[in-house]
C-alpha cells in the first residue's frame, strides 16, 4: 500500500492511499472508491478491507479521504456537493499517475450519489457501482439532487443493495432504475440491511461483485 496527497483545483488536499496486486500482471482497470457520508463519521479506512480484496484479484484500487475526513484538509458539505470536485480531482491523479485503461467508480452509502455525480464529469470513468445508493424519501432531502446525474449517465451501471436497506426499500430502487439510461444492473442481498452490508463480513462479497463487473466491461 502506497500513500499519495492529490489537490483539488480549490486548493483542498487529500489523503489517498493505492492498492497494489503482489502479481506483477497488474489489471489495466484502476478502481476508485467513495467512503460514505462525511459528517456521519465516513472515512477511507471503511474501505480498505474491498480495497484489499480487489489488490488480491489482481485490480488497482484507490481510497480517499473526502474533505474533512481523516487526514483531509477542508470541510465536509452536507449535500456532497463540493465533494464531487474530490471525485475528480482523484481521477485526474489516477489517470495521469497510474495510466489505467479505465477507472471504475465505487460509491458506498452516501459516498455512491457523491461518486454519480462525477462520472460524466471524467472521460476516463468507463463504468459506476453503487454499494448502497440511498434513493429513499428521507435521504433525498440531502443526496436528491445527485440522482439525475447518475440516471442519465450512458455508462455501465451496477447498483448492488440490501433488500432490509433503512435507505431505500427494494421497490424504490427498482422506480427509480426504470428511467436509467445505458446499461443498468443490479444485485439484491436477500435480508441484509443498509449498515450490515457497509461491514467486513461483506467486503469479500462486494469485492466478487465488483470484480465480475470489470471483468463484463472487457467483454
Amino acid at each position: 500500500m502506497e500513500s499519495a496527497t492529490i489537490e483539488t483545483t480549490d486548493g483542498v488536499k487529500l489523503s489517498a492511499r493505492i492498492f497494489k496486486p503482489a502479481d506483477p500482471r497488474i489489471s489495466d482497470y484502476v478502481v476508485v472508491l467513495v467512503h460514505p457520508f462525511t459528517v456521519l463519521g465516513g472515512f477511507q479506512g471503511l474501505l480498505r478491507g474491498i480495497a484489499s480484496g480487489l489488490a488480491d484479484k489482481g485490480f488497482r484500487a484507490v481510497t480517499f479521504d473526502m474533505r474533512g475526513a481523516g487526514r483531509s484538509s477542508g470541510r465536509p458539505s452536507f449535500t456532497g456537493f463540493s465533494e464531487i470536485e474530490d471525485v475528480v480531482a482523484v481521477c485526474k491523479w489516477v489517470s495521469d499517475t497510474l495510466s489505467p485503461r479505465g477507472i471504475v467508480l465505487v460509491g458506498s452509502s452516501a459516498g455512491a450519489p457523491i461518486a454519480g455525480s462525477a462520472v460524466d464529469k471524467i472521460e476516463q470513468v468507463v463504468g459506476y457501482v453503487s454499494l448502497g445508493y440511498p434513493f429513499g424519501w428521507a435521504a433525498s432531502i440531502l443526496f436528491g439532487r445527485h440522482h439525475e446525474s447518475i440516471l442519465r449517465s450512458q455508462k455501465p451501471k451496477l447498483f448492488v443493495m440490501g433488500t432490509k436497506d433503512g435507505f431505500t426499500s427494494v421497490k424504490q430502487l427498482q422506480n427509480k432504475l426504470k428511467s436509467a439510461a445505458g446499461r443498468v444492473e443490479t444485485r439484491l442481498l436477500e435480508g441484509v440491511g443498509h449498515f450490515q452490508m457497509e461491514g467486513p463480513d461483506y467486503d469479500a462479497h462486494m469485492v466478487d461483485l465488483i470484480s465480475q463487473f470489470i471483468q463484463s466491461l472487457q467483454s
